[in-house]
């Protein structure tokens, strides 16, 4: 019997949160947030796009390329992206990005991106590391920036940062792993912010 629900697809582009690195059950926050929102009505195709330890300044290279392979033009593609974190780190030190080349870089990407698909933005978390508050101050800038990027462009943006931070799910689960990424339970957290975020919720309204 043929589906009769409406199908979307939706890739997911960013970095090792978007992966769901440290998550043993493979879900991430993306797999789940699809999952809890998989209906009678909708039927969701999802595609996880994240690269760990990848930049702003690499994803820009490669979102475009990948999500058209994905989302042919005859089907309902929608593009969700959420990055910052390895701009604001190692990997980030290592490429020369400062915090003007990120945001750069995000409105480019998001300015494009909106020409050709409904897009989301979330914002990145805080990391639960030993320096962790140096670090979280610095993600917690990126984060503002970014929002004032997609305020600008007219990109709905997902602050999770500030209630992630003051999760013990997230940042116990975090340091107890590799100092980043949480496991199953601090990735459920993510998710539950995200589906019931005004912007995801638009997406899928409910008769």
């Amino acid at each position: 019997m043929p589906d009769s629900r409406q199908e979307i697809r939706i890739c997911f582009i960013g970095e090792s949160f978007v992966n769901g690195t440290g998550d043993p059950e493979f879900l991430g926050w993306t797999g789940r947030v699809c999952r809890n929102t998989e209906s009678q009505k909708y039927a969701i195709t999802h595609y996880n796009l994240g690269v760990r330890a990848e930049t702003s300044r690499y994803l820009k290279e490669r979102w475009r390329s990948e999500v058209s392979y994905r989302l042919p033009v005859e089907y309902d593609g929608r593009l969700v992206f959420s990055f910052g974190v390895n701009d604001s780190g190692w990997a980030g030190q290592k490429q020369g990005i400062t915090l003007a080349e990120a945001i750069a870089n995000t409105r480019s990407i998001l300015k494009e991106a909106i020409q050709l698909y409904p897009t989301l933005m979330v914002g990145p978390p805080p990391c639960g590391d030993d320096d962790q508050e140096t670090r979280n101050q610095i993600i917690a800038k990126f984060s503002q920036e970014f929002a004032s990027v997609c305020q600008e462009i007219g990109v709905p943006y997902l602050d999770v940062f500030s209630s992630l931070v003051n999760s013990p799910v997230w940042l116990t689960e975090a340091k107890a792993n590799d100092g980043a990424h949480p496991k199953a339970n601090g990735y459920a957290e993510f998710a539950a912010l995200v589906q019931n975020w005004e912007g995801w919720l638009n997406w899928f309204p409910v008769e």
